[in-house]
């Protein structure tokens, strides 16, 4: 006479899941379901890194896969960030490095030990994600600028990266006979990241061509010894850039400007370019330079 079932329990032979082998107790079913791997939490506009590179302990850059849906102009930015500790995204806006034409994104980044989003980001391996907000804006684009005749990129330490997309985009190569990329940190390898971009830029397969001798790199050190040394702006205001490239001082005519550094810089750099009778623009209102204001805080 067959036994009835015991409460709680299926009939003797039939198995606890679908499946799996009659004489598996419930304990080890407790045991495999805690050694199976917690799984991430996926993080909202989610985006994959798939490199990165530490330049110094101050500096890094990092790609990320790009958004299908993301169209920009080379020279905005956007919000990148991470998941803080409160559950809530914590974003800072980054100038993407990458030209428009590129399939994956490029950042460049300051490394802040007790930066709310650096002390984090700089931790970042390949496979991890990070938050990406596909909305990029920004003033260091071609259609806030008068058509003119040489292009210059005036930046200080991670200032660099739109420029880094303007110098790899051929429209940048289409409407400037003279591009010059004046570049200022403390020390020389803090200039690692774009001297090695622009090396590799005569060679590159899509823009080698346009390239040509049209881009002039103008690199310099305020600190470590370095041939050519001082601020940008003290080079600008001596003239010494322009002895040193053959080069007439700038004038409204033929010069147009693109700006990215700290508070201090960007403040700087509008009066030397305004006392050399440029005027400030912006994509409602092209004129003979433009100033990204959005990387003017601290804490990052």
């Amino acid at each position: 006479m067959p036994h009835a079932p015991r409460k709680g329990f299926p009939p003797r032979g039939a198995s606890l899941i679908a499946g799996s082998d009659p004489d598996m107790t419930e304990a080890s079913l407790t045991m495999d379901a805690k050694a199976q791997p917690t799984a991430k939490p996926h993080l909202p506009d989610a985006q994959t890194v798939t490199q990165v590179t530490h330049w110094t302990d101050r500096l890094f850059s990092f790609r990320v896969t790009r958004p299908q849906s993301l169209r920009f102009r080379s020279g905005e930015f956007v919000m990148i960030g991470l998941m803080g500790e409160n559950g809530k995204p914590l974003l800072r806006a980054y100038s993407i490095a990458s030209p428009a034409w590129d399939e994956e994104l490029e950042f460049y980044s300051i490394k802040v030990p007790d930066g709310p989003l650096t002390s984090k980001l700089q931790h970042i391996k390949v496979g991890d994600e990070i938050i990406l907000r596909p909305k990029p804006v920004g003033t260091l684009v071609h259609d806030a600028l008068l058509p003119g005749k040489r292009l210059w990129f005036l930046a200080t330490g991670t200032g660099l990266a739109p420029f880094a997309s303007l110098m790899r985009e051929p429209e940048t190569y289409e409407k400037y006979d003279q591009v010059i990329m004046m570049h200022t940190c403390r020390e020389v390898a803090e200039l690692e990241y774009g001297r090695q971009l622009v090396e590799s830029l005569k060679d590159d397969p899509l823009i080698g061509e346009m390239v040509g001798d049209k881009l002039r790199y103008y690199p310099t050190t305020t600190r470590e010894d370095f041939p050519r040394m001082g601020r940008v702006t003290d080079n600008l205001t001596s003239g010494k850039v322009f002895a040193d490239l053959g080069l007439p001082a700038m004038n409204r005519d033929e010069d147009r400007a693109m700006v990215c550094g700290s508070l201090a810089f960007n403040v700087d750099v509008k009066k030397i370019l305004e006392d050399f009778g440029l005027t400030e623009g912006a994509n409602s209102d092209p004129q003979q330079f433009v100033v990204e204001k959005a990387f003017v805080g601290d804490g990052i």
